[in-house]
């Protein structure tokens, strides 16, 4: 599924692998959380994609021909749009063992190493997926709270034009009215 095919609004989660049968393995363990899932053979394409719409979260392999992982993510991580994007880093079990810590260094989520367990990689991306979801709610939440703000500030300025222009007969009138108190 490309980018531009998931318009529905919804933040997907994308995956970065260079290898198809790795990219195909993703698809069948996340296929059931039913959310856009979107690839990227590259570090360069899962910028573009990045670009283009919001993620919920990024998987991302470490080792990739060109931008590899750890270069992907700190270009992520580098722009405001993007930076706040989790990324879980995907990698062989034959890596080295500082991988992990530089994949934490460049701004990782988390880390996983290949073969993954179904269960557990679908565990986490569904914490990641609530965490968004709980997001946005919240971004609604102050848009409408500002909004609110607003509204109450502009009737207030108006409410105080109205009570002190002089002109007004209604003005006049509860004025008469509160000067008899």
């Amino acid at each position: 599924m490309s980018a531009e095919t998931t318009t529905d609004g919804r933040a997907g989660i994308l995956l970065v692998d260079d290898m198809e049968d790795n990219l195909i393995a993703l698809e069948a363990v996340l296929g059931s959380l039913n959310e856009p899932l979107v690839r990227a053979r590259s570090g360069e394409e899962a910028m573009k994609a990045l670009l283009r719409r919001r993620f919920a979260l990024v998987l991302l392999d470490v080792r990739m021909p060109g931008m590899d992982g750890f270069e992907t993510a700190s270009n992520i991580k580098r722009l405001d749009q993007t930076k706040d994007v989790p990324i879980i880093f995907l990698t062989g079990a034959e890596d080295d063992s500082g991988y992990a810590f530089r994949g934490y260094a460049t701004g990782a989520a988390d880390y996983l190493t290949k073969p993954f367990d179904p269960w557990v990689l679908r565990a986490k991306v569904s914490v990641f997926l609530e965490l968004h979801r709980k997001n946005q709610q919240l971004e609604r939440l102050l848009a409408r709270q500002r909004a609110d703000y607003e509204e109450v500030t502009e009737r207030l300025a108006a409410l105080e034009t109205e009570l002190t222009d002089p002109q007004r007969s209604q003005v006049r009138e509860l004025r008469h009215l509160l000067g008899r108190r």
